[in-house]
């Protein structure tokens, strides 16, 4: 029986391949899905929480009353007895770890005292909302909770606001709510979709504007923070995920297989990609992929992602593999081969890089401390992972003494002479006119 995951050996056809897979959030609908959510954004804009509930029972088929948007602080004790103990140390163990880290990434506000009295710095300082969209309904992710709410506990933000679908019965796992609590967020709501996102860029009766929303979720969500960017900050437009593998002869086919389909079970659109300089690994892999695939618990979707955006490339030189990488900038990049620190100068473009054959992208996602809030669809070109600085923003600090506007008093003139602003030089004339008088 042939294989759903292809093996390609071709170079030309492997870059190909890969700009297709890099090309495959672009859909045929996106415009009719995004009049859809500028629709939903301006009816939560005018309506408030009314067309929050009349969506969350359209989408989520869950009626609430306005007061049921907000997690009870009953629901919040309550969760800590639903789940296991086992549960709750593997959220502290995280929270630890994660807070460990960022807390190494905290930027400090500076000044430079230079000739003349000059006086230059920067000063950083939290915002003072911010909101996470986590997504839920029939799955529960306390990980993400971990991953958006602590970098903005550690940046200071004194008001963290989460966003989450409901699930059955208007419940929120349990799970996440004691990640949320354990992380810092001050406040959760049970509302999904484009409508949160609205709701959180716009506020409503209930939910608090924000000034800025991380996260990620569906199709709608990321077109809903695509939209209100401007009236609000956003971390980025995340799509579904992907991993690429680059190995030699030294990988494990067993540890690859497992490390494709942990990041191809995630989501039908999601991408698990091997580059490989050795062809009996290859083929290897690419049997293993077809063992465990036998009996997932997630099997349909796991297939789907597999047999559309799983793929094997064979290629000559693991240089040649570090280039198609960077051409691809994938969100996760393993480097299962024997020396990959050395490997690792070669990559320019990856959003979280793991080295060595004992790490799978598993312990990025949960328990290593480095953000998984990473950037997806090639952005890791030009963009970086979640973290404190997300969540702080920085005034640049400037102080001249009389001394000092004096020696640049004649670049400032011909600068504004040049570019018509006749008061630019006056703001610094005058002041040198004042100064004169007064000595």
């Amino acid at each position: 029986m042939n294989s759903m995951l292809r093996i390609i050996t071709q170079l030309a056809e492997a870059r190909t391949e890969l700009r297709r897979i890099g090309d495959r959030t672009h859909d045929d609908q996106m415009v009719h899905k995004e009049a859809t959510v500028r629709e939903i954004l301006q009816a939560v804009q005018r309506q408030g929480d009314k067309a929050l509930l009349h969506y969350t029972e359209e989408f989520d088929c869950q009626t609430l009353a306005s007061e049921e948007l907000r997690a009870s602080g009953s629901e919040l004790d309550a969760a800590y007895q639903q789940i296991s103990k086992e549960l709750l140390n593997a959220i502290l163990l995280a929270k630890e770890q994660i807070e460990e880290f960022h807390r190494q990434r905290v930027p400090k506000s500076w000044v430079q005292f230079k000739d003349d009295d000059v006086v230059l710095g920067k000063r950083y300082t939290p915002i003072d909302r911010a909101g996470v969209y986590i997504p839920g309904g029939t799955a529960a992710y306390p990980s993400t909770v971990l991953m958006n709410a602590i970098p903005a506990k550690v940046a200071g933000v004194p008001r963290i606001v989460m966003v989450t679908p409901p699930g059955l019965e208007k419940t929120i796992h349990p799970a996440v709510l004691v990640a949320a609590q354990e992380a810092g967020v001050h406040e959760i709501y049970r509302v999904g979709g484009a409508q949160a996102i609205a709701a959180l860029a716009f506020g409503t009766e209930t939910i608090p504007k924000v000034d800025i929303i991380t996260g990620f979720g569906n199709v709608y969500v990321t077109l809903a923070k695509k939209l209100v960017y401007g009236t609000v900050g956003i971390d980025a437009l995340r799509g579904p995920s992907e991993i690429v593998i680059i190995a030699d002869k030294t990988a494990n086919p067993i540890h690859i297989a497992a490390d494709m389909l942990a990041q191809a079970e995630q989501d039908a659109m999601a991408a698990a990609i091997l580059i490989s300089t050795d062809e009996l690994v290859a083929k290897q892999v690419q049997a293993e992929v077809d063992w465990q695939l036998r009996n997932h618990s997630r099997l349909l979707l796991t297939e789907k992602a597999i047999a559309h955006y799983g793929l094997i490339a064979i290629v000559s030189s693991l240089e040649v593999a570090a280039e198609l990488a960077n051409d691809f900038a994938p969100e996760h990049l393993e480097l299962q081969v024997a020396e990959p620190w050395e490997l690792l100068e070669r990559i320019r473009h990856a959003g979280a890089i793991f080295l060595g054959h004992s790490t799978p992208e598993a312990v990025g996602d949960y328990v290593a401390g480095p953000n998984h809030t990473l950037p997806t669809g090639g952005a890791a070109r030009y963009s970086s992972t979640l973290g404190v600085e997300t969540f702080l923003k920085y005034s640049s600090l400037i102080q001249y003494s009389p001394v000092a506007l004096q020696k640049v008093a004649s670049a400032i003139e011909i600068l504004a002479q040049v570019e018509g602003l006749p008061s630019h030089g006056e703001s610094v004339r005058q002041r040198l006119k004042n100064e004169n008088v007064d000595s």
